[in-house]
């Protein structure tokens, strides 16, 4: 069974709970098991700390709990939940931003120094690309977490973000060269 059927057939199975008063909360409970882990990180590519992610997490899934019944299947359920992640995200981010006055690079050195604290032992690559990824503007971060990360086809990234696929490609290359020079630039 490949990953898409086994994906498609995990969805049904939410759905078949989902729909009955009875097996809701069970099927609510199975969703949030099954996508929260693949949607943390996403989260957590986006807004860089974890005690933000959480709270992006939960609003996301409040969202999702709020708006379930009213979902018409126009896409597959996980890009609908990666698309009110990506919101949720960009508005928590956009009220930082609005509640910080530091500039945007104080904040890529506090959140590059929370990754270094987290991680003491991870190589310095890895450290480079974590802070390369979050000096990205939001949009591009956003699509190159989708992409790279996440391994999402450019047509469901395009059904996340309202962009065409061209341009998302055009976005993933830019983000990817910015990150590759960001890490040359400090790993001489």
């Amino acid at each position: 069974m490949t990953e898409n059927q086994f994906n498609d057939e995990q969805e049904r199975q939410i759905f078949t709970l989902l729909a009955t008063e009875a097996t809701f909360d069970r099927g609510f409970s199975l969703l949030v098991l099954t996508y929260q882990e693949r949607l943390y990180w996403h989260v957590r590519g986006m807004v860089g700390q974890h005690d933000d992610t959480d709270e992006v997490l939960q609003n996301t899934f409040i969202k999702v709990f709020k708006g379930i019944k009213n979902f018409q299947g126009n896409s597959k359920l996980y890009t609908w939940l990666y698309k009110i992640a990506s919101n949720e995200s960009i508005t928590h981010l956009n009220k930082i931003k609005k509640i910080r006055t530091d500039s945007i690079e104080d904040n890529i050195i506090v959140y590059s120094n929370q990754f270094a604290d987290e991680s003491p032992d991870s190589e310095l690559l890895q450290k480079l690309l974590e802070k390369a990824i979050l000096a990205l503007p939001e949009k591009q971060r956003q699509i190159f977490l989708l992409r790279y990360y996440d391994e999402m086809p450019y047509q469901e990234i395009a059904e996340i973000t309202g962009t065409s696929v061209g341009g998302l490609k055009a976005t993933y290359h830019i983000a990817a060269k910015k990150i590759e020079t960001y890490i040359l630039e400090r790993n001489l």
